[in-house]
């Protein structure tokens, strides 16, 4: 179920994006509407976490356009950029920087006052650690700072590359339970996992497998789901799925 979000949509066209002659995107056609949770699947190097980073447009599709709110990402500027909040494998804090300066930098960014600092540092449990430098955080720290820097601005779409990776159980459920109520305000979560148990607020999952996208099922039909993963996981060779965009966007695409 997908509900009026105050995000905009997402829209990948026929992306691709090559490493020298290493694939890792081949042609996704993927649209997220607004206020759609969406878990992406697959084994290792199936290409999960660059289709996050060509959204968050810390990577350029090779060929293909992303869109966000009808825009090609492209031609994004700042108010676009702001809608995104961005957690990757890399925390994309300042090591020597301490947490606290951290914050701060990234609310300044946005335009925001320095009191936010305070207020996500007690959500996100790293009051602690606000005066110690970043380099110097354990794993489960440095990830909930990292998850605190892309939330603070309350973004429209939040892109997380498994979240859940050196979280405790405890700061596991407290991230799930403040992910699902961002979901409840209309906001857009895509994150990706390798475990179904880790795609518990999902009402989509998408599954990638060499870089293409074998299935967009239902999170509901998750035994379905399960064997799709399992089926990438073991390298099975991917089944193409109809073409579901425009003949004029291949067009554009292909200019």
């Amino acid at each position: 179920m997908s509900r009026p979000g105050r995000g905009p949509d997402v829209e990948l066209v026929g992306v691709a994006r090559s490493f020298g002659p290493v694939r890792a995107l081949a042609g996704i056609d993927l649209t997220i509407p607004a206020g759609t949770s969406v878990a992406v699947m697959g084994g290792n190097g199936a290409g999960k976490t660059t289709l996050l980073r060509v959204i968050a447009g810390l990577a350029a599709p090779t060929t293909g356009m992303v869109r966000i709110a009808g825009i090609d990402r492209r031609r994004a500027g700042p108010g676009l950029r702001a809608l995104l909040g961005y957690v990757g494998h890399d925390s994309l804090l300042y090591g020597d920087l301490t947490v606290r300066e951290n914050l701060a930098f990234h609310a300044s960014l946005h335009g925001l006052p320095t009191e936010v600092v305070t207020e996500v540092a007690a959500r996100f449990e790293v009051t602690q650690a606000l005066d110690r430098p970043a380099r110097l955080l354990s794993r489960g720290n440095r990830q909930r700072a990292a998850l605190a820097r892309a939330l603070l601005h309350d973004p429209a779409i939040v892109l997380l590359d498994e979240p859940y990776t050196g979280l405790d159980l405890a700061s596991a459920e407290r991230l799930t339970a403040h992910l699902a109520a961002l979901h409840r305000r209309g906001h857009t979560i895509v994150l990706t996992a390798h475990e179904a148990g880790q795609a518990v607020l999902a009402e989509r999952v998408v599954v990638l497998a060499e870089g293409h996208l074998v299935a967009d099922e239902p999170a509901e039909d998750i035994e379905v789901v399960a064997a799709l993963v399992r089926d990438a996981q073991r390298g099975r060779p991917p089944r193409r799925l109809p073409a579901r965009v425009s003949a004029d966007d291949r067009q554009e695409v292909a200019r």
